[in-house]
């Protein structure tokens, strides 16, 4: 249907209720004229299904489709992985703030689909390590937990889930009657978040009966996470988390990886204005950084060496953020695990906001 000049073929319907969208065999297209854009390349082909007359163009399968500005999706990539606030990258790409904070949701979008379609289904022979990131959103009345976890070796960073807490240590009383106001007018949050979350990270890493190696801190809640989880056969070992944070420490994976979120994310600086307003946000910073530290970073900065990817034998080759950008995913041919897919429709509340939008956009995704 193609020619060395013509686009090449559609990879598959990009209408969610065709039944061509998930599975090809047998979809048929035809070709249904070209319009103009600003944009390079100026000249896009249209098509059409011929099953669910839905039309369609070659812009509808890259990252960049519905952008009004699409030059600017990359730039906003590495941006966000060099410790910027949204608006010091909209002051220098010249740009709105809010077409920053666009741009980071399609991408993380984009990168949580990206590792899910290459993470393993099984988790690999190696120790997992396990952690909970302290961060906040809105205010530091509102903390956060982000649940990590990492393979021991590879530094494979598998995925997280987060926690919201009741902000605790030591307060003025003025501090105090101030956190009581907020409770009393937006509740309190759920005292078991963390023990439920963890078991939610780790059944969704270990879906299956297996026996697992897990090292973690001495926090008093994973004991009773791994009690929900009676599929899983784990042996717990904890460090305390006063040891020396030096390779020979069981928990260096895990460790670095916390030290990298901090380091490559403004929004988790201690004593910063570039807070996550949103833990949406922060969530969807959190799957850029991931797909980053698995698949476009060595292992070692000084060494350099393979990815973490590299190191499980998922790829053979470190990536660059245009392959990670080169091609639109679709959210319904990569099926989500539950904890995530709230993730990718933005259906995380933030306390302090009356509402939060959702990504409810459908044929958009």
């Amino acid at each position: 249907m193609s020619t060395a000049s013509a686009p090449a073929a559609p990879p598959h319907c990009p209408n969610p209720r065709c039944p061509f969208h998930a599975h090809t065999d047998g979809w048929r297209w035809v070709r249904d004229g070209f319009f103009a854009r600003l944009h390079a390349p100026r000249r896009i082909q249209r098509f059409r299904c011929r099953h669910c007359r839905r039309r369609f163009s070659e812009q509808t399968f890259r990252t960049t489709y519905w952008l009004q500005r699409p030059h600017l999706l990359r730039p906003v990539f590495q941006a966000l992985l060099a410790c910027s606030g949204f608006r010091q990258i909209a002051r220098s790409l010249e740009t709105s703030p809010h077409t920053v904070l666009t741009h980071a949701a399609r991408l993380g979008r984009h990168c949580l689909l990206f590792h899910q379609q290459r993470r393993p289904r099984e988790l690999p022979a190696e120790p997992l390590v396990l952690d909970s990131f302290e961060s906040f959103e809105w205010s530091q009345y509102h903390p956060t937990l982000y649940h990590v976890a990492a393979g021991q070796q590879s530094h494979f960073f598998h995925g997280f889930t987060e926690s919201e807490l009741r902000r605790s240590g030591r307060m003025t009383a003025r501090q105090k009657r101030r956190r009581a106001a907020l409770e009393a007018r937006l509740g309190r949050p759920d005292p078991r978040s963390i023990e439920r979350e963890v078991a939610t990270l780790l059944g969704t890493l270990a879906p299956e009966p297996r026996a697992l190696e897990l090292h973690s801190d001495e926090h008093q809640d994973y004991p009773r996470a791994l009690k929900r989880l009676p599929h899983l056969d784990v042996t717990h070992r904890t460090v305390s988390s006063r040891a020396v944070r030096t390779p020979r420490n069981p928990l260096f994976a895990i460790n670095l990886l916390d030290l990298l979120i901090r380091h490559s994310g403004a929004n988790h600086k201690r004593e910063t204005i570039a807070f996550s307003k949103r833990r949406q946000s922060a969530i969807d910073r959190l799957w850029i950084l991931a797909v980053w530290r698995n698949y476009m970073k060595a292992f070692s900065e000084r060494a350099r060496g393979d990815t973490p990817a590299m190191r499980l034998g998922l790829l053979a080759r470190a990536l660059r953020a245009r392959e990670v950008l080169a091609q639109r995913l679709f959210p319904g041919r990569i099926a989500l695990p539950p904890c995530w897919e709230r993730y990718y429709w933005r259906r995380v509340p933030t306390r302090a906001l009356a509402r939060c939008a959702v990504h409810d956009r459908g044929y958009a995704a």
